[in-house]
């Protein structure tokens, strides 16, 4: 099929392509393949590849509802272009499973401890409501249950200070600098976003952090108020990690194996190499966290810049290839091969090359 090569393909990038490639085809029926990959900037290839995937997108997963897209390589057919209509629309239904799903995380959720009591009569009023329009799916519902172990404690307490404007103080496990630190923080708000966060004011480094509540070892609420700078709050719903245009910035150089980093971390720019890998510039307000990903990456990638942050990555490697190094012969050194002396006949081999003792 004609057009250009097939680039390497930015999930994120795709998505949003994908979302404009609905209206777009909904407004032309019988739309000619290679004026729709011209008018998106892609190839043929990459075009056709989206139309693959659209046919399982939908308003929801049953057949009726899903994307009828198909081509015949030259033309692009759109065979229910009502499926996302206005006059389509009905109200929003609970499947059995989701019904499931909302009414086991109400009731865990209102088992929490330290939750206020008004908003635990809140969630028990709108629980009651869903059961009631749930009818017999909510019965599954009570034959199961969810229990809070490790963040519900840190959560209650984290919630309380928030609603009492109150300090905190934690010992918290930074994963980036394998450390446990102390801290006092001014809690700002709880987020959710894959874990449960705690945006904050940490009075240690004097600047805006998010700390991940199954990461703090200890917590206690202290007397002092808590009295955040006014900030803005920003939109976490697309990322956690947001860098601001004053961060340092960090170059990294990954080959093709290390390429997903540019999908996961906020960057700049992302730069092709020659050898099929990327130059990714990105900005951090805590580069030593980037220690971790360069020994992650291994052969797959490097720290360029700043010197400092490359010099830090490349002693850790050196470090870890040395602790394994010893643990190594350690084990060599207490398990003898087969049919050699024992232990005590293995410390009288010499260092040096002539006849040992006999």
């Amino acid at each position: 099929m004609a057009g250009k090569p097939v680039r390497p393909v930015n999930a994120i990038d795709q998505t949003r392509r994908m979302l404009s490639l609905v209206t777009y085809l909904k407004e032309r029926p019988g739309a000619r393949v290679e004026d729709v990959a011209r008018a998106f900037g892609i190839s043929e290839d990459e075009l056709v590849s989206d139309l693959d995937v659209l046919p399982m997108c939908g308003t929801s997963f049953r057949g009726g509802d899903l994307l009828d897209i198909d081509t015949d390589g030259e033309r692009i057919w759109w065979h229910n272009p009502a499926a996302l209509a206005a006059e389509a629309a009905e109200p929003l239904r609970l499947a059995a499973d989701e019904a499931t799903a909302l009414l086991v995380a109400a009731r865990a959720v209102s088992t929490l401890p330290g939750l206020r009591e008004s908003d635990r009569q809140a969630l028990l009023r709108a629980t009651a409501k869903v059961e009631t329009a749930a009818g017999e799916a909510a019965g599954a519902s009570s034959r199961l249950s969810v229990t809070f172990e490790s963040e519900g404690g840190v959560f209650a307490d984290v919630d309380r200070a928030i609603a009492e404007r109150r300090r905190l103080w934690i010992r918290y496990y930074s994963p980036a600098r394998d450390e446990v630190t102390e801290r006092e923080i001014d809690p700002i708000r709880l987020v959710s976003v894959g874990h449960t966060y705690v945006e904050a004011w940490c009075r240690r480094s004097e600047a805006r952090r998010t700390f991940r509540l199954d990461r703090v070892a200890e917590i206690k609420i202290l007397d002092e108020p808590s009295a955040p700078p006014e900030i803005e709050l920003r939109d976490l719903s697309e990322a956690l990690v947001q860098p601001a245009a004053e961060d340092p910035e960090v170059v990294v150089e990954v080959g093709p194996g290390g390429r997903w980093v540019a999908e996961y971390y906020p960057h700049d720019s992302a730069d092709e190499l020659p050898d099929g890998g990327l130059r990714i510039t990105l900005r951090t307000p805590d580069p030593a966290s980037l220690r971790r990903l360069a020994l992650r990456l291994g052969r797959e990638g490097r720290i360029v810049s700043p010197p400092e942050l490359a010099d830090s990555a490349r002693q850790g490697a050196r470090e870890a290839l040395a602790a394994y190094d010893g643990l190594e012969a350690e084990r060599t050194a207490r398990v003898p091969e087969a049919g050699a002396p024992g232990p005590r006949a293995v410390h009288a081999v010499p260092d040096g090359p002539g006849d040992g003792p006999g």
